[in-house]
Formats: C-alpha cells, sequence, structure tokens
C-alpha cells in the first residue's frame, strides 16, 4: 500500500510545530577548491619558517641561576687551580691547597654564629640584678618627688625610696634634706620588679644599725642613759637610738609613782634586746647591780649572807646584788645535803669566780679556799678565818685567767 506524501507532511507539522532540517549541500567542486587552499597556506608558512632560520642568529639564553654560578666562578678566578685544565686523575684526587702557590689567608671573624665568652661574660654583668633584699648599697640622689626621690645605685635602673623610709621621724623640708647628688647608704628592703627597679629605705638601714649597736651594748654589760618619753600601764617608754624601749615598772628603783619619771632620765642595763620580735627591754635595778658588779673583779675576796638554800646551791647577798655559790664550786670533797655546810641567815666569804655583766650574774668558790680536800666540811671556822691570807694565794690563778682571754 503506497505512502501518501501530502500525509507525511502533515504528521510532520503536528509535533510541536518545529521547522524541518535544513541540509547543506556541498558540491566536489567546492571540496577540493577548500583543500587546495589549505595546501598552499601550508607551503607559505614552511617557506617564511625556513627564512626566518637563515636571517636570525643563534643566541644563548642564561637563566639566573646559570648566571649566579659563572659569576662564582669568575670571583674564584685568582685560584690557579681553576685556571688549568684538569686531567681525569687529577679531578679524582682531593683538593690540595697547601700545593698551591697562594698568597691569601683566610680571615675569621666573629659572626652571630660564633660563641664569644668574653662578650657573653659582659652581657651577663650587665644583666646582673643589683640589689638583693637585705643588701647594702651606697647611691646618689638623682631625682626627687612628693612621695618619694630616686638614687642612682649602679643597676640598669635607679633604686626608689618611699618618703616614709627616708630617715626617722617626721620631715619638714623633703627636698631640701635630700638634695640632688648627695650620697647616701641604703638598705633593699624589696628586689627588682619588671622594670629592674628595687625599693630601698634609709630608715630601715638606720634601724639595723641601732639594733646592731645595743645588741652589742647587752653583751657587754653596757649601761646607757634614756629620755623617758611616754608610759603606760605596765611601764614607761622610751627612746634607744631609734628604736622604741620599754622600762617595766618591776624594774624601776622606785615604781610607786612612776608616772612622774616623764621627761626624766634614767640610767638603765639591757635586759632582753630581740630584733626579730622588736622587743627591747630595759631595767633600772639592774643597773644598780651592774655598777656594783663593775667595783668588782675576779678572785677578790667578798662576803655575803646566804639568803636561800636551793638544791644546786646558795645565793649570797652582797649588798644590793646576789651571787650564787654552786654545789660544784662549794667543797673538793663529798657532802650529804647542803644544809650541812651553810644554812640561811649565815655569813659567809667567799671568792668571786665569775662576772657575767649582760646576765648580770655573779659566780662564788669556796673550794679554792680549802688546804685540803673537805676542809670547809671538817672546820668550816677555821676556813673562814683564814679567808683572807688563803685568798691571796689564789689570786695568781685568776690573773691568769684573765691573760689567757
Amino acid at each position: 500500500m503506497g505512502v501518501n506524501n501530502r500525509n507525511a507532511q502533515d504528521n510532520i507539522k503536528s509535533k510541536g510545530n518545529k521547522k524541518p532540517l535544513q541540509v547543506l549541500h556541498i558540491s566536489k567542486k567546492d571540496t577540493q577548491k577548500i583543500s587546495q587552499e589549505i595546501d598552499n597556506e601550508k607551503t607559505n608558512l614552511q617557506e617564511e619558517t625556513t627564512k626566518e632560520n637563515i636571517a636570525i642568529k643563534p643566541q644563548i639564553i642564561k637563566d639566573v641561576s646559570v648566571k649566579e654560578i659563572n659569576d662564582s666562578n669568575e670571583n674564584t678566578k685568582d685560584f690557579d687551580i681553576f685556571q688549568k685544565d684538569l686531567t681525569p686523575q687529577e679531578l679524582k684526587r682531593p683538593l690540595s691547597f697547601s700545593e698551591q702557590n697562594t698568597d691569601f689567608q683566610l680571615e675569621r671573624t666573629v659572626d652571630d654564629f660564633d660563641f664569644d665568652e668574653s662578650a657573653f661574660l659582659e652581657a651577663l654583668n650587665e644583666n646582673e640584678p643589683i640589689g638583693a633584699t637585705g643588701e647594702t648599697i651606697s647611691g646618689k640622689v638623682i631625682a626627687t618627688e612628693s612621695d618619694g626621690l630616686y638614687v642612682d645605685i649602679g643597676g640598669k635602673a635607679p633604686g626608689y625610696m618611699p618618703k616614709k623610709e627616708c630617715c626617722l621621724g617626721t620631715i619638714t623640708n623633703f627636698k631640701e634634706k635630700f638634695s640632688i647628688g648627695l650620697e647616701m647608704e641604703v638598705l633593699v628592703i624589696k628586689e627588682q620588679n619588671a622594670d629592674g627597679m628595687v625599693t630601698v629605705s634609709a630608715r630601715a638601714l638606720i634601724l639595723r644599725q641601732s639594733w646592731e649597736k645595743v645588741s652589742s651594748s647587752a653583751k657587754n654589760g653596757e649601761l646607757i642613759n634614756v629620755l623617758i618619753n611616754g608610759f603606760n600601764r605596765g611601764g614607761l617608754t622610751c627612746d634607744v637610738d631609734g628604736l622604741r624601749g620599754f622600762i617595766p615598772r618591776s624594774q624601776l628603783e622606785n615604781g610607786q609613782d612612776y608616772q612622774s619619771f616623764v621627761g626624766k632620765t634614767l640610767k638603765v642595763a639591757f635586759i632582753e634586746v630581740n630584733p626579730e620580735s622588736r622587743k627591747l627591754v630595759l631595767s633600772e635595778r639592774k643597773a644598780s647591780l651592774v655598777s656594783k658588779l663593775t667595783s668588782l673583779e675576779l678572785g677578790q675576796l667578798i662576803e655575803g649572807e646566804v639568803l636561800a638554800v636551793k638544791p644546786y646551791g646558795f645565793f649570797i647577798d652582797l649588798g644590793g646584788a646576789s651571787g650564787l655559790l654552786h654545789q660544784s664550786s662549794l667543797t673538793n670533797g663529798s657532802i650529804r645535803s647542803l644544809r650541812e655546810v651553810f644554812r640561811e641567815g649565815e655569813m659567809i666569804k667567799a671568792l668571786i669566780s665569775e662576772i657575767d655583766l649582760e646576765k648580770g650574774r655573779i659566780g662564788l668558790n669556796t673550794a679554792l679556799l680549802e688546804n685540803s680536800a673537805g676542809e670547809l666540811i671538817i672546820d668550816k671556822q677555821k676556813v673562814m678565818q683564814e679567808a683572807t691570807e688563803r685568798a691571796l694565794k689564789t689570786k695568781a690563778l685568776f690573773d691568769k685567767k684573765e691573760e689567757g682571754k
């Protein structure tokens, strides 16, 4: 059954109203013409390339790395080893600069990777912190402010001294008292901060020196005069080289009307000196005792009354002072009881064997008065009667003891 072309065209139009494909008709003659044009263009391009190669001379193009290598070789042209042609055997042999007639010298310089010990130690010294806590340093005032001053102590930063640490007491004219250039000794009370600055004090140094002074005076049993500047319920207060001293009422010769001593001067001795607790206790009564002790000598014969009998010895009244006659210094013999030798209220004679001014103590001895061991127990009356003559014989022993100190 045949197909009707008219129906076929109607079917094509019914599909989405699309236009029919158009076919490009190229004839065989046109194809040959295009192919020939392409061949002609290739031939012309080859001829032009050949002409350019003949006209242009070849050039050597060096990149940056090659240029740097050549420059390096130019810098080493002074070495003969690079100026001659080397054989394969010479290339394999290790280079020896000693075989070459070279006049150059290799100069070694300190660079960032070398270690210079002297420079290193110098740098350490420059950065070494100056001023440990408790250290005494000499300095010079370089600047003053309303709340303190700055002292050059030789560090990378000056030391700062607050106004309250400048001295003892009240400062009336601060800038006049601490003028620029004033030299002074200070005590470091706080180590350096992040800026390298330390805190110093002249007041703390004065107090330290005062404690050292009174400690030495107390050890030597010295007496001092103090001005009473106040009182409280327990006693009197006074000033001792910038330190606050205290005199208990029990240590006064007359403690009944102790308030009347304010503004007066008293002679006192040291009872307790403690810089750590800042405790300074004085005594007028001990000063009287020490005054009597200073008039005594080792080996001196004294007479006194037995005040008390203790398990370890006797306390003897020496007229305002008391001495201890220890049982080990009583006799060279054996005793069963101390009371079989002396009793309370009995008057005895003894030699001074020890004087401790700091503690206000006197040591006594009767064993040195014996001519034989235990004589004091057997014939106590004879020993006491001949005590003066016997004391002269023992004086040489105490003289030697004093010379040996």
